[in-house]
């Protein structure tokens, strides 16, 4: 069986909103945005509750994605991710479309979300994305990267994380400055000060390299 990565996402805090179905339809809007930059095994489809999952060839991909996801949301919603790499294996076809799937990255994928949401609530409260995978050590690197990714994405204010979203998905400064109405010399302060210039470099050199 070929390994893939599996994704399980849920939304941050979705008994508090005012209006869960806004928020579901928020994710939804947002990976589908997101396809277009990092296309998907199989897109985002819903489960139960607050909960999503998708599939990706890669693991580069899964992250780009997952960034992507966290940027292109509005304030007050936002996303947690489990990522599971391992293989995956469809068990019987479900009434939505999406059939009913088992197998290692789907555990791990559990795991992962778990964990993260084990973080967040002990005292690490930007944490958001979690990988379990089968090299421990592999595990333990991406996931190092990950608890900066969450902060510098965490700390971002909107315009921020709209600069963020638009360089990451290949639009110029230029372009970007004339969207904020803006000078093109202040969308580059903003990139590097807020690190999305970095942040998006990272994610850039990930998704290009060798599938996991």
């Amino acid at each position: 069986m070929t390994s893939t990565v599996a994704v399980i996402a849920d939304i941050v805090g979705s008994r508090n909103l005012p209006s869960r179905s806004d928020a579901q339809e928020a994710v939804r809007a947002a990976f589908a945005r997101a396809d277009g930059r990092f296309v998907p095994e199989q897109a985002l489809w819903a489960t139960v509750g607050d909960e999503f999952q998708a599939r990706y060839a890669h693991l580069g991909a899964a992250l780009g994605a997952t960034a992507l996801v966290r940027l292109i949301l509005p304030d007050g919603i936002d996303c947690r991710f489990g990522l599971g790499v391992g293989e995956a294996t469809e068990i019987e076809p479900s009434p939505s479309g999406a059939a009913i799937q088992d197998g290692s990255a789907w555990w791990r994928a559990r795991d992962a979300i778990i964990t993260a949401h084990r973080l967040q609530d002990r005292g690490q409260p930007t944490v958001r994305t979690w990988l379990v995978a089968e090299d421990p050590g592999f595990t333990a690197a991406v996931d190092a990267l990950l608890l900066q990714r969450d902060h510098t994405i965490s700390r971002m204010k909107a315009r921020e994380r709209r600069l963020a979203a638009g360089l990451l998905e290949g639009r110029t400064q230029k372009e970007l400055a004339q969207e904020e109405r803006i000078a093109q010399s202040a969308v580059s302060q903003t990139l590097h000060r807020s690190g999305a210039a970095a942040l998006v470099a990272g994610i850039e050199l990930v998704s290009e390299a060798a599938p996991a």
